[in-house]
């Protein structure tokens, strides 16, 4: 009986120990992934790439609907993650400015485009959102940590999920 009791005892701190290894892992790839949802890559035409974190940024919610349903997203608006990043907009949004754009990058590989006046202000009345909220409620990991909603788009096919990554480019020169 006492062997029995040593064993159960040995194989209940095995038990323990395992378990709290992993509780461990898990809050640290919880911490990870934290960080890395916060966070969005901007890069491309600035000169160098950087990443910005997105708490520091103003939010904003817009209501639109998907596929006939209804909800306010919260985010911040594209126009000022590129500003932050030092994309021009506004008065600077003109001449060769105008050939530049936005490819939006899912994890899976997914990608949409917009032209850049399209997410200025000035040229546009609604602003087009990386939200991290859908009715005040974190992004599933289907949809987030962040997704595109353009409330003004007649169809949502450039409201990308699973944003990982927002590039700056200039058009090509057609050289005619």
């Amino acid at each position: 009986m006492r062997r029995q009791s040593a064993f159960t005892s040995r194989l209940r701190r095995r038990v323990c120990l395992n378990l709290f290894g992993c509780l461990f892992a898990l809050s640290a790839l919880s911490a990870v992934s934290s960080v890395a949802a916060v966070s969005i890559a901007v890069s491309g035409e600035l000169g160098h790439p950087l990443t910005l974190v997105l708490a520091t940024l103003p939010r904003v919610s817009v209501q639109a609907s998907e596929h006939g349903v209804s909800g306010t997203w919260s985010g911040v608006s594209l126009s000022t993650i590129l500003t932050a990043a030092g994309v021009p907009l506004g008065e600077a949004l003109r001449g060769k400015n105008m050939t530049l754009y936005v490819r939006i990058i899912a994890a899976d590989g997914y990608r949409v485009v917009y032209a850049l006046a399209e997410l200025d202000p000035q040229f546009r009345d609604e602003p087009v959102i990386l939200a991290d909220q859908h009715d005040g409620k974190p992004l599933d990991t289907k949809e987030g940590p962040f997704r595109v909603v353009a409330p003004t788009d007649k169809r949502p096919a450039r409201w990308i999920r699973q944003v990982v990554r927002i590039d700056v480019l200039r058009a090509p020169d057609g050289g005619s």
